[in-house]
Order: structure tokens, then sequence, then C-alpha cells
């Protein structure tokens, strides 16, 4: 395989993360505030996975996604933000040919997924509010389960295409990956060949992945627009925005961070700039989902203040 063989034919060991570098006093502080927020990643994303399986009021369409959301975040964190630790600590900032390998594959399948999951949620959120009568007939068990599914098969099928074309570029011996994390435009820029097709293939899937889904949920929430002001009473106007608040603050964050960092051309974006808006939504947006999630929703809030209750119980 192209990635393992150098010029000469010897095999590489791996990789070199040159991450921050060439910003040494940068790293000592963002080593702390990386290893805090990951720490509270963990912390609020399993806390919402594990209230939603023990309180039974939780058990709607909504939550459901939400636990996969968080499932995701956890997922893509622990994929990402260990081996950012270590680049942080160790000066070598090595990595396995097998561990950028892995990391690849599963960070790429993770936030394909979560991309057509935060569709799914919207389409949830419309169907809530402008189909409340039939909310329940609807967004039955069988389709929430369908449509997450949908949401992991398509980050696998697209993680197996574009991870495994990147694989076969020749990189000729080059080992410095200049970025934190092993992802495919890094990886495209050590190839030594043409990479014209890869770089072609890599925007069509940005689309399918961001332009696509954020044009689906701008036009859902363009009919839940149109449906609450049809709402006459304020309160009802305020109730069902409060539904989908949450949710669109989130796809805010993401795809606001996402889009701008691969939809621009590559020869715009400075790679200081890609590896800062890419260590937003690696260590920043998963901790902010829960957070968002719980400030603004009462029964989440109400349902973790009983599990806390709960815990503090059996310890005293």
């Amino acid at each position: 395989m192209g990635l393992v063989s150098s010029s000469n034919g010897s095999e590489l060991a791996g990789f070199l993360l040159l991450g921050f570098a060439d910003h040494p006093r940068l790293q000592k502080v963002l080593f702390p505030v990386t290893l805090a927020l990951y720490l509270l990643t963990l912390l609020g994303n399993a806390a919402i996975v594990l209230v939603f399986h023990l309180d039974s009021k939780l058990h709607t369409p909504m939550y459901f996604f939400l636990t996969h959301l968080s499932m995701l975040d956890l997922c893509f964190s622990s994929s990402v933000v260990p081996q950012l630790l270590v680049s942080l600590h160790d000066p070598l900032r090595a990595i396995t040919y097998g561990g950028c390998v892995v990391q690849l594959y599963v960070s790429l399948a993770l936030g394909s997924t979560e991309c057509v999951l935060l569709v799914v949620m919207s389409y949830d959120r419309y169907v809530a509010v402008c189909r409340p009568l039939h909310y329940a007939v609807i967004m039955c068990p069988r389709l929430c389960r369908l449509l997450a599914s949908l949401a992991w098969l398509s980050g696998v099928a697209t993680t197996l295409i574009q991870s495994t074309l990147t694989l076969q570029l020749p990189f000729c011996g080059h080992r410095q990956v200049d970025h934190f994390i092993c992802e495919v435009p890094a990886l495209i820029k050590l190839a030594c060949v043409d990479t014209t097709f890869n770089e072609a293939e890599l925007f069509v899937a940005s689309v399918l992945f961001l332009v696509v889904p954020v044009a689906l949920i701008l036009v859902s929430y363009g009919c839940i627009a149109r449906a609450v002001l049809k709402i006459r009473s304020a309160m009802g106007r305020r109730k069902a925005l409060g539904t989908c608040s949450s949710h669109l603050l989130v796809v805010v964050v993401f795809y606001g961070t996402i889009i701008f960092m691969y939809l621009q051309p590559a020869q715009s974006r400075s790679q200081d700039q890609g590896k800062f808006v890419s260590l937003f939504y690696t260590v920043v947006t998963p901790v902010l989902n829960p957070l968002i999630y719980t400030l603004r929703n009462t029964e989440v809030k109400g349902a973790l203040k009983a599990l806390l209750g709960k815990v503090s119980g059996v310890f005293t």
C-alpha cells in the first residue's frame, strides 16, 4: 500500500503529527484546557445517555435521537482527543500507521454520521411542530430506529470510500502530517502524485454531507417558521420555538465550523486556520451539545437532578 512505502521501498513506522509544534507556549495552555473539556465531554454526554435509559419519561423520539447524538460525541472525542493530548505532551508527536488508519476511518465515520443525524433530528422537530396530532403515529419506534440506522450506515459508507481512496495514495516517504489528527485533507497533502481526483471526491462528499443536509434543515425550519406564525397565542409560539431552539443552536455551531473547514478551496485555507477550526469542532463542539440541551430543556434538567439525587443518596 502506498501509505507505508517510501520512495526507496522502506517501510514507515508511522507518522509525526506536527499539531501546534510551531506554538510551544500555546501547547502548554492547550493541554490542560483540552483535558478539562474532554472530561466534561465524557461526563456530560454519558449523563445524557444514562438519564435517557433510566427515565421512562424521556423515551420519546426527540430524546432517542439526542442519545445517539451524545453517543456520537462520546465516540468522536475519544477517537481524536487522547491522541491530541499525547501530541501536546510528547515532543515526538508520533502516531503509528495503524493508529492513523483507525483514527482516519473512525473519526470520518462518526463525523459524517452526525451530519445526517442532525437532519433526522430536524425532521423530528418538523413533525412535532407541523403535524402535532399525528406525531406519535409518524415518529413511531420503527421509523426512529430506521432513521438512526440510516445515519450510522451513511457514515460508515462514506468513510469506507474516502478513507480507502486516501490510503491508496503514494506518500513517497513523507511522514510529517501538518495537523493534530489523521484526516483526509491533511493526508492528501502528503501525496507525491496528482490528487485532483481525491480533492474532487472530497468536495463532492462535502457537498453531500454538508450542503445537502443544511439545505434540508433549512427547508424543515422554513416549514416550522411558517407553522409557528400561524399560532395565535404567544405561549403557543414560545412552546413551539422552545422545542426547536436547542437543536437549531447545535446545528449552527456544528455546521458553521465544519463548512468553514471543508468547503473552502485548499489554496485559500491557511494550515493554522484549519487546525484551530478543527480544534473547535473536535474538542469544543462535543462538550457544547449536552450543555445546550440541558440548559435549555427543563425535562432533561429535571431528570438529571433526579439522577444526581439518587446518586448522592447512595453515598450518604
